[in-house]
């Protein structure tokens, strides 16, 4: 059972998001806010397992609230749900350490998906956000930004992360100990200046495409 809070400050998207998700059975919602500071007082102590957050409230925003949330409870999942497809926002969530951002506008089935899918530990990212990200990160690498900084090494293990190798896969094909993995995992999120592993694994999804020859 995934235990899921909402954020938002209309009641009646609160109240649809609620039923909609109450209807599977392998969902519940334990909680919700209409603001920032709401939030901020009630997450922490009931602990859920995902938090969807508008991107906009009333007495601040959804990304700054998902750093705070995420710096105060780690293991935290969250989810930006919201009706702007503003491609600076969806950066700066993915920055903040959101594992998924999808708009309102969304199906039903597709935003339940969604939230077993972040739930999960894993990372939903829309392809509009995963794009903009690698752009940053790449005209940042063109004026010594953190991808001009990685080490030869430090780019196999990026690529090998994107392929879904766990550490241990990894430690066999680098020809390293586990913790050692771990820890230059570890270092490479600082690098990049990334808060989970799912957000290298786009980034360096999204690196290999860009490497394919076209076929044209």
């Amino acid at each position: 059972m995934i235990r899921v809070f909402l954020v938002d400050d209309h009641e009646v998207v609160r109240r649809g998001v609620a039923g909609l998700l109450e209807a599977d059975p392998g969902l519940t919602v334990i909680g919700e806010a209409a603001t920032a500071a709401h939030a901020l007082a009630r997450i922490p102590a009931l602990r859920p397992d995902v938090a969807l957050l508008d991107v906009r409230l009333p007495d601040g925003n959804g990304v700054e609230l998902c750093r705070e949330l995420r710096s105060r409870v780690p293991e935290l999942n969250i989810l930006m749900l919201t009706s702007y497809t503003d491609e600076e926002a969806m950066l700066n969530a993915i920055l903040a350490g959101a594992g998924g951002y999808v708009i309102k506008d969304i199906q039903g089935l597709q935003l339940i998906s969604a939230v077993h899918e972040v739930g999960s530990g894993r990372s939903l990212l829309d392809n509009r956000a995963a794009a903009t990200l690698m752009a940053k990160l790449r005209a940042d690498a063109t004026h010594n930004g953190p991808l001009s900084e990685l080490t030869q090494q430090e780019r196999m293990l990026l690529d090998l992360i994107g392929e879904g190798l766990t550490n241990r896969q990894i430690a066999e094909r680098m020809y390293l100990a586990e913790k050692t993995v771990k820890n230059y995992v570890s270092r490479l999120l600082t690098k990049l200046g990334l808060e989970r592993r799912t957000q290298a694994a786009v980034l360096a999804t999204k690196m290999s495409s860009r490497k394919q020859p076209s076929n044209a």
